[in-house]
């Protein structure tokens, strides 16, 4: 591909997980990375959290158009409910979506990117463009939240986990698989951790995080989500990925050197 990869970027904005690795993949681009950012697209408005707004900040600062559509005050102007685990998504999320296309296709990108994006994608969106969502773990992993996975991955014990990334689709966490890579969870710098059993009470929300094992397993998922992000779009830039994907690619190997890169860099200041 001789043209740089667009795509537009879809994201909550709630945290400094979504703040930064949009940051890095910015920082990605003025080293060189293929890619153009179309636009930015939150599902807050400018006002509602102090989070978003800082994220809308940097969008601006770096030229980047930016979309807002909140749908919290969406679901309220239609007396709509919210989604309750478990139960189809009420008829507002569907609405909401067309919505969402409308703003986003004037910007013609060639694939968005759900980063930190904490809506369920309906059919009106995922059909309207290809779109990849991150997911911390590997292929046939867990599903969930990252803190659900990881209180998972304790329970269950396995000796590596990893991060993907899939094309949205109606199979939450489970649409086609386009890239993924590994990095251990027990090795000699935390096996001592892993001596205890961990019982279901220690492994609710509120208490595991807690954990010195769950806070080693989060900060190497941290550690990687973001160069793993940059080197998924590198690959799709480079033409060695398609969507609708083939066979899954392991970046494991590109990722491990972008992660010495930036302890490397992190060292040096």
């Amino acid at each position: 591909m001789t043209e740089k990869l667009r795509i537009a970027w879809l994201t909550t904005g709630r945290g400094p997980g979504s703040y930064g690795a949009l940051e890095y993949t910015l920082r990605a681009i003025e080293r060189g990375l293929p890619v153009e950012i179309a636009a930015v697209f939150a599902n807050r408005a400018p006002g509602e959290s102090e989070a978003t707004d800082r994220l809308f900040d940097m969008v601006r600062e770096a030229g980047v158009p930016l979309e807002t559509l909140s749908s919290v005050a969406f679901r309220k102007a239609r007396g709509g409910k919210l989604a309750k685990p478990g139960e189809p998504l009420p008829p507002w999320r569907a609405e909401y979506d067309a919505e969402v296309v409308e703003k986003l296709r004037p910007y013609a990108f060639d694939a968005g990117v759900m980063f930190g994006y904490m809506l369920i994608a309906t059919e009106p969106l995922y059909t309207a463009f290809p779109f990849l969502n991150d997911h911390p773990a590997l292929p046939n992993g867990p599903v969930g939240t990252y803190q659900e996975v990881i209180a998972e991955l304790i329970r269950t014990r396995p000796l590596e986990s990893g991060c993907l990334m899939n094309v949205v689709n109606g199979d939450l966490d489970r649409g086609p698989v386009v890239s993924f890579c590994r990095f251990p969870i027990w090795d000699a710098g935390n096996q001592m951790l892993w001596r205890w059993d961990y019982p279901p009470d220690q492994l609710v929300a509120g208490v595991r995080e807690e954990l010195p094992l769950y806070k080693d397993i989060r900060a190497r998922g941290v550690a990687r989500e973001r160069p793993f992000l940059v080197e998924t779009l590198r690959a799709l830039a480079d033409g060695n990925l398609s969507l609708p994907p083939g066979k899954p690619v392991d970046l494991t190997e590109r990722v491990e050197a972008a992660v010495l890169r930036d302890a490397r860099e992190a060292r040096n200041g």
